[in-house]
């Protein structure tokens, strides 16, 4: 037999006030039977019944399961491409403790929310580069995002251009069928965007794919660390503020069939994110049939309720006149 809810420390604590409470009313009813002489068998049979459908309570509480049966399981999933921006601006400090730090933080969560499909990540400033490819594995993600650090590309400025480019020829070069999900979520402050993306929105948008952009910074900004001092601006000589661009962010979300969310202090859109994402209908990939058990708590649940019906609807005459 197996149990659908192995933890019994509920259905202890229940059975031992259960056992308190009756236990405070036998020894009412012998203080009594002193007095009045009660019938005690019929008390007996009560007990007995009281503690029948108590105990089937419990068990039906457990979830008990017996027998198996086979159960055919579709198999559903997306492709999904996190491309994520690393130049330096990245490590401004308007989002504690870091935008890039907090991006890790959420990147980790929100890729366990899609534990079924595929994902691959893209890091990218003025290139872009394949840092996982697209896989079921978690724990090979995981392993790749406590990595990401502003030093893994070059840092010549950022353009949008590079990682969606990269994730439309991945997604092309996959030997799938054309109803296949896939969508890219582009993270980026949006700054220093090459003006070149917009054709390649209209090719995302012709395969397929969309593109979900999540904004990362506010519109005061922040100086942007680099060692143990600042990011100078060459044009005024002082230190270098980068703020949060959404204008082209929103268009890419929207040129794509997509949307676009933000993160900063104050705005936390991570939920929305995966609500969106998760709106997109996976893709059948396959089916299987899996050995399933059979939860029978119902039948142990009718007894409980007819013995205490039972129970109710017969009381026992107990005084003896």
């Amino acid at each position: 037999m197996i149990w659908a809810f192995p933890d019994y420390s509920l259905l202890i604590w229940l059975a031992i006030i259960f056992t308190l409470l009756y236990g405070i009313y036998l020894f009412r009813f012998y203080w009594i039977n002193k007095k009045l002489q009660v019938s005690k068998h019929r008390l007996i049979i009560k007990l007995l019944l009281r503690g029948t459908y108590f105990l089937l309570f419990l068990i039906a509480m457990a979830g008990p399961s017996i027998g198996t049966s086979m159960k055919e399981i579709k198999e559903e999933g997306r492709d999904i491409f996190i491309a994520i921006d690393l130049s330096h601006s990245m490590n401004a400090t308007d989002i504690g403790p870091s935008r890039l730090q907090r991006v890790k933080f959420e990147l980790k969560n929100l890729v366990k929310q899609f534990a079924g499909d595929r994902i691959g990540l893209i890091i990218f400033s003025s290139e872009a580069f394949i840092q996982c490819p697209l896989t079921f594995d978690q724990n090979v993600l995981q392993l790749h995002l406590d990595g990401l650090n502003t030093y893994l590309v070059p840092a010549q400025g950022t353009d949008i251009s590079a990682p969606l480019a990269m994730a439309l020829s991945k997604f092309e070069a996959e030997e799938t069928n054309e109803n296949k999900s896939r969508s890219v979520i582009l993270i980026s402050d949006g700054e220093d965007f090459a003006d070149n993306f917009k054709g390649l929105t209209a090719d995302l948008n012709d395969a397929g794919i969309r593109v979900f952009t999540l904004g990362v910074g506010t519109a005061e900004g922040s100086t942007i660390p680099r060692g143990n001092g600042l990011i100078v601006d060459p044009k005024t000589n002082q230190p270098a503020i980068t703020r949060i661009e959404p204008a082209n962010m929103r268009l890419i979300a929207s040129q794509t069939n997509a949307e676009y969310f933000e993160l900063s202090d104050e705005v936390q859109e991570i939920p929305d994110l995966i609500q969106a994402i998760e709106r997109v209908e996976g893709s059948v990939t396959g089916s299987r049939m899996v050995e399933a058990s059979a939860n029978k708590y119902f039948y142990f649940l009718l007894a409980a309720i007819s013995l205490a019906i039972l129970d109710m609807v017969l009381p026992f005459r107990t005084i003896k006149l």
